[in-house]
């Protein structure tokens, strides 16, 4: 027993001294802190593990010594292997056939694993005994020609299921061509047509082929790995080939299957929020309608509020649901998060001031929908009044859309907000001369102002002079009307009225002034034909001083 020790010792020191007469001495490493395990393998499968040095060998060093061993014992048919036995020494416990050393258990070995010395020999012996029958079971021609069978077996059936693909491919192709053109029309939005059938048809008939390959190349995917499991060279790539697909869709399975919990609060909480604004839409719906009232709370501020308290609403719900949604804590979703806040935050300045405009003039009411205004230089009906513009029609029938910071930014004048309430007063004024008495010209201008239709009688119509011009008195006539959406109409019937009313009663407009050469005994206003009446010719004489 000492010999063999002696000549075991003896054979792993070769290899270290060759090794250290070839290389220049290095300095000693230090002693590692923990414990280094490596791996006893055969044919690329772990047969045991070791887990400490020996003498000058590391645990890798070590292993792979045991393992080349090992393989050479497998590959030798005369070695049996029931004749590998432990021998017990004062301080190893050797695993051996015959003369032949495959391993030695030392102390170390025993107190790394925390089992007695004897015991984990027992138990590595076990270990290489059922490794080298498995290794020569792959390995002899009963198994070897029972794998190329089953191989060949696959191969047939592979081919088999192929020729079916391709056979009912070529079978169902005709009759859903067939079906395809009896069916499937032309997508038209109006008078407009966005695709036709023919290539809905050709596209159909692609995803069709797209199917075939499809089927193909899941079968060729499970052919191969199967083929591969058959024969001890190719078998370990068999689980390699499956993982690709089968690890991603079991890690895809088991994420969502820990992810049904935050699912189910995600769910609850969206449908919470979903009817509690249902609840709050139908209350501004009702708000709006005026069938539900509350103090300092007018009725057109129902809908924008519901939608402010909407938008707040879903906000505060996505920062509640957000940890819990599936990837937020990526590296990558944190930062598409931040990009999609810096593009929102450098592209939208003008559409939040827009909105944020728009908010204010909300509450603020200037005017609402079908109102009479002028905004800047504009004048027409407001007919939309959303978040970021505002549209008006004008007189002449055009729509213009202003921004809401612009609105925010001009005067506004509401023409309807007191109309159905007390009226708005339209002014116009003429000049007439000194010569004529101001009663009458007051009379004459409520008199047309009387025969104006859409002018409310009640308030009357008032006078106001005021101004005393060189030549002409400045006579300002106020009339009350609830329909300043017509103010134009209004205004044309008014200034037609005043010229009949005045030229019947033969004063003379003095607007707009005028200079000419005349004797100056007859005024010049219309006669009955439209025109100016002419006066008998006179003569001037200039003379020299």
């Amino acid at each position: 027993m000492k010999l063999k020790k002696i000549i075991l010792l003896a054979v792993l020191a070769l290899p270290a001294a060759h090794a250290a007469a070839e290389q220049p001495p290095v300095p000693a490493a230090p002693r590692e802190a923990s414990v280094s395990t490596a791996a006893v393998t055969l044919d690329g499968k772990t047969v045991l593990v070791l887990q400490s040095r020996l003498l000058s060998l590391s645990a890798g060093e070590r292993a792979q010594r045991v393992s080349d061993r090992i393989a050479k014992l497998s590959k030798d048919p005369l070695a049996e292997v029931d004749r590998i036995t432990v021998s017990e020494g004062d301080s190893t416990s050797d695993i051996s056939l015959d003369d032949f050393v495959l391993m030695s258990v030392t102390d170390r070995d025993a107190k790394a694993a925390g089992l007695p010395r004897q015991e984990l020999a027992q138990k590595n012996a076990a270990l290489i005994k059922e490794a080298v029958l498995s290794f020569r079971k792959d390995y002899n021609i009963h198994t070897l020609l029972l794998g190329a069978l089953f191989a060949l077996l696959a191969t047939i059936v592979f081919g088999v299921i192929l020729k079916l693909i391709g056979s009912l491919y070529s079978s169902a192709l005709p009759k859903v061509n067939a079906w395809a053109q009896a069916n499937i029309k032309s997508i038209k939005i109006q008078h407009l047509e966005l695709v036709d059938a023919e290539r809905l048809l050709s596209g159909f008939t692609a995803l069709l082929g797209a199917g075939r390959v499809f089927l193909t190349l899941l079968l060729l995917y499970f052919y191969i790995p199967i083929l591969f499991s058959f024969f001890p060279w190719t078998r370990d790539f068999s689980p390699v080939l499956f993982g690709y697909v089968l690890h991603p869709l079991s890690s895809l399975f088991k994420s969502l299957i820990h992810y049904i919990p935050d699912l189910i609060f995600v769910a609850v909480t969206i449908t919470i929020v979903h009817y509690f604004l249902n609840v709050l839409r139908a209350v501004a719906d009702e708000v709006q309608r005026g069938r539900i009232a509350f103090r300092g709370f007018y009725p057109d501020w129902a809908k924008p509020t519901f939608q402010i308290v909407r938008f707040i609403t879903w906000a505060f719900t996505l920062v509640v649901v957000f940890p819990y949604l599936p990837g937020s804590n990526s590296p990558a979703f944190k930062g598409v998060s931040v990009f999609l806040g810096v593009l929102f935050s450098l592209g939208s300045s003008s559409a939040i001031g827009n909105a944020v405009a728009g908010i204010m003039l909300t509450y603020m009411r200037p005017f609402k929908v079908g109102d009479r205004v002028k905004i800047a230089e504009t004048v027409g009906d407001i007919t939309e009044k959303s978040l970021l513009v505002t549209r008006i029609k004008t007189i002449k029938n055009v729509n213009i859309t202003v921004p809401n910071a612009l609105v925010l930014g001009s005067h506004i004048i509401n023409y309807s907000s007191l109309s159905d309430k007390e009226g708005i007063i339209l002014n116009t004024t003429v000049t007439i001369g000194y010569d004529a008495p101001w009663p009458k010209v007051h009379e004459l201008l409520i008199s047309a102002a009387d025969a104006t239709d859409d002018i409310l009688k009640d308030p009357k119509p008032f006078i106001l002079q005021t101004a005393l011009n060189d030549y002409n008195v400045s006579y300002e006539l106020n009339v009350y009307t609830e329909r300043p959406e017509i103010m134009a109409g209004i205004y044309s019937r008014l200034h037609a009225n005043i010229q009949d009313k005045f030229n019947a009663a033969g004063v003379e407009i003095m607007s707009p002034a005028f200079t000419g050469i005349r004797d100056a005994n007859a005024p010049a206003m219309p006669g009955s034909g439209g025109a100016a009446d002419k006066s008998a010719a006179f003569r001037i004489s200039v003379s020299k001083q």
